[in-house]
């Protein structure tokens, strides 16, 4: 059986440092408001660049085909996400008088992947999938805000040496981690 649906594409995970301690000290009213709000200002500064495949607890799986990726078009994006949300957080803390003690992270991941229909639900499919939520899960970033670049995504782009400044860390089997504490 050969899957004529199977494209090289990008996968954008945006996830939040700090959710499972947040949901256990946070009212459930406030918290789901919280997050709702943080979600949304993610989804509102894609641009529709992306689509979404996902949205799970603290987490949305953005995806999409590109056969030449642009690290640069990439990393402006996530910035612009980043402040965002950080801008978000300061307003939700403000308006509801309370600390939110969440940040940001992102997996960025290249590789071939499928996606198939099930009712209303579009599920993407492949190994690629698999190892974005793997690179999620990792013991390597040193500070809670930070965007992991795959070495697929990095080895798929149209940028080739893409310009880390000196908040980074180089995992050669992986990729690298920028890090955006230091930037504005």
């Amino acid at each position: 059986m050969k899957n004529t649906n199977i494209q090289e594409g990008i996968i954008l995970i945006p996830d939040f440092s700090g959710f499972t301690e947040f949901v256990f000290n946070t009212k459930l009213y406030t918290g789901e408001y919280i997050v709702r709000q943080l979600l949304s200002t993610l989804i509102d500064m894609n641009d529709q660049y992306f689509e979404i495949s996902e949205i799970e607890g603290d987490a949305i799986l953005f995806y999409r085909y590109d056969e030449n990726p642009s690290f640069q078009s990439i990393s402006k994006m996530l910035l612009k996400m980043r402040n965002a949300f950080n801008k978000k957080i300061k307003e939700l803390s403000k308006s509801l008088s309370t600390t939110i003690d969440l940040s940001l992270k992102f997996i960025v991941h290249y590789g071939a992947f499928s996606q198939y229909n099930i009712r209303n639900f579009r599920k993407l499919y492949g190994k690629t999938i698999v190892e974005a939520h793997q690179l999620l899960k990792n013991g390597w970033a040193e500070q809670p805000s930070y965007a992991l670049f795959s070495n697929s995504f990095l080895e798929n782009s149209k940028n080739k040496e893409p310009d880390f400044n000196k908040d980074k860390l180089h995992l050669p089997e992986v990729g690298v981690i920028q890090y955006f504490e230091n930037l504005n």
